[in-house]
């Protein structure tokens, strides 16, 4: 089965991973990705061999769930940390893989 759904992706310091982990899953993330990323912002390049690497993190919800995490990490992170995050519409096949089953 196919159905739209909605792609998050944020790219931040790693010192945030395990809280970013516990936002993606508290606001209904069934699985996620997370990758070490390089690049130069706004913010400059980072030194990360003191700071550690960046990290992306790529997760499939719905477009409630995906607007709830958008609203969560700007509040909670954007003043104080190095972070971009967005959204993408996407059709994903096997859909009921990104429904939390257990309520």
């Amino acid at each position: 089965m196919k159905a739209p759904m909605t792609l998050v992706t944020i790219v931040t310091e790693g010192l945030l991973k395990e809280k970013i982990i516990a936002l993606l899953r508290r606001n209904g993330a069934t699985g996620f990705t997370i990758t070490r990323s390089e690049g130069e912002g706004s913010r400059g390049v980072r030194a990360r061999d003191f700071e550690g690497p960046n990290l992306k993190f790529e997760c499939i919800v719905s477009k409630e769930a995906g607007v709830a995490i958008l609203d969560e990490v700007g509040e909670t992170y954007f003043a104080n940390y190095s972070m971009i995050a967005w959204l993408t519409d996407v059709l994903v096949a096997r859909d009921t893989k990104f429904v939390d089953d257990q309520g």
